[in-house]
């Protein structure tokens, strides 16, 4: 069955929430669905991420979420693609593939100078699906975080 993606809108929260709450279970993160749904209303609502949905008929089993940044050296936005996850089940049928196509179609739409992500060192399947699509791993810059 063909992937189909589209603009997530708070119509589909109910689809989303389950498909991120297992991408946090991913993360070793307690399951927190009420939580999530919040998290994901408020973003959407506020409109400060891009969210699609992957639908295999009319299941929903990966998404894709952006958020907005800016590059002060290019002088122009970026997004920061901080979540993508496709359902175990759903793995190997190109979801995740036309996720990052729609992410970078979007990205280019509104005249994006580039798309960034990160993602842990030992998911070695994600990089090399990334690695495959053309993402090229940074080596320009070392990433720091500092835990408030």
């Amino acid at each position: 069955m063909a992937i189909i993606v589209q603009k997530a809108g708070v119509e589909h929260i109910d689809a989303l929430v389950p498909l991120f709450d297992a991408y946090r279970q991913f993360y070793r993160r307690p399951s927190a669905p009420d939580d999530a749904r919040a998290f994901l209303l408020e973003r959407i609502e506020r409109e400060q991420s891009v969210v699609f949905l992957a639908f295999e008929g009319t299941a929903a089993v990966g998404f894709v979420q952006m958020f907005p940044s800016f590059s002060s050296a290019a002088m122009r936005s970026i997004l920061i693609l901080n979540d993508l996850f496709v359902a175990p089940s759903a793995r190997g049928t190109g979801a995740g593939r036309a996720l990052l196509d729609m992410a970078a179609s979007h990205g280019r739409q509104v005249g994006a100078a580039r798309l960034t992500l990160s993602t842990e060192n030992t998911n070695t399947s994600a990089r090399a699906i990334y690695e495959h699509m053309g993402w090229v791993p940074s080596t320009d810059f070392q990433h720091y975080n500092l835990a408030l």
